[in-house]
């Protein structure tokens, strides 16, 4: 694979929208209700992603095969912590890649490049939220992610738990 990493643009928003969108699908059917993610949508999915590319508050970057923004098949996005937890100050917002294009690397070059820009911004951790069943919870313990608490979040009138795990230095991720 012929893999490129780069900072987001808003003409990627709509490839950014479908790559979340096809990676709901994979990631959480039978998590999810499926009634749920079947109402989502691409348009809306551009709009928001145009949206916080062009607002540039929080870090986004693609993966792509090649110099074709067509192919994009991942994207990571990060920033400062939401959600108060101890003394991390990082967060790993959203990270989501096609399932055809994963455990090939481009995952945890995605995760190593939000770190090391985190990590350029002066943060010095970083947590990710996950819901509990969603495969990726273990790619985040393999990159030595620790479990730190868990909540009841609601998507689509089902309730789910929602794991934060947490990296105390991003040193560690570099």
């Amino acid at each position: 694979m012929d893999l490129q990493i780069r900072r987001a643009e808003p003409g990627d928003a709509a490839q950014i929208a479908r790559v979340h969108l096809e990676s709901w699908k994979t990631t959480y059917a039978g998590i999810i209700p499926a009634a749920y993610i079947a109402s989502l949508n691409v348009q809306t999915g551009q709009q928001h992603w145009r949206q916080r590319i062009e607002e540039n508050i929080v870090d986004i970057f693609v993966a792509q095969q090649g110099e074709d923004n067509s192919s994009i098949f991942g994207f990571i996005c990060g920033g400062q912590i939401r959600e108060s937890i101890g003394n991390y100050d990082g967060e790993l917002h959203a990270i989501y890649l096609l399932q055809q294009c994963q455990q090939q690397g481009a995952g945890r070059a995605l995760v190593r490049t939000l770190a090391a820009t985190l990590h350029h911004k002066g943060f010095k951790s970083m947590i990710v939220w996950a819901l509990q069943d969603n495969p990726a919870v273990e790619f985040y313990r393999r990159l030595g992610a620790l479990p730190l608490r868990t909540k009841t979040i609601n998507i689509g009138g089902k309730d789910l738990t929602d794991l934060a795990l947490g990296w105390l230095s991003l040193a560690s991720l570099l």
